[in-house]
């Protein structure tokens, strides 16, 4: 959903049909926001179909992929980043990999998410 690193900012879950961007917070950490709203981390499920655009060069390269790609939202099991992709050629990559820029179209969501938006307070620091 949202990595555990991003679990001190507003969140919401994304929607099918929107298109989101790759932002670094404060925190260091990558994650996905509404362009206009970067104060906000967007929730996604795993197993989501996304429309990636602007696969850094880099990424590209590593992965064996093309700039715009569909790839499935998932949960990577190592390292200390979990949120990430999976390409078609079943190559994963983390979303801290991606830096800023890339964008996301939800193709389509998982049937059990909630129709109407919700959004998450922050969890305040100690």
């Amino acid at each position: 959903m949202c990595d555990y690193s991003l679990e001190l900012y507003r969140s919401q879950p994304a929607q099918q049909g929107e298109t989101y961007k790759t932002h670094r917070f404060s925190s260091g950490s990558v994650g996905f926001v509404s362009p206009g709203d970067t104060s906000t981390a967007i929730c996604m499920a795993y197993d989501m179909r996304l429309s990636l655009e602007g696969i850094p060069q880099s990424v590209q390269q590593a992965c064996g992929v093309s700039a715009n790609e569909v790839v499935t939202f998932s949960r990577l099991e190592s390292g200390p980043y979990h949120d990430g992709v999976l390409f078609a050629n079943g190559v994963e990559a983390t979303l801290q990999q991606f830096g800023e820029g890339a964008s996301a179209t939800v193709l389509d969501a998982l049937l059990s998410q909630r129709k109407e938006r919700t959004v998450r307070e922050p969890v305040d620091a100690m």
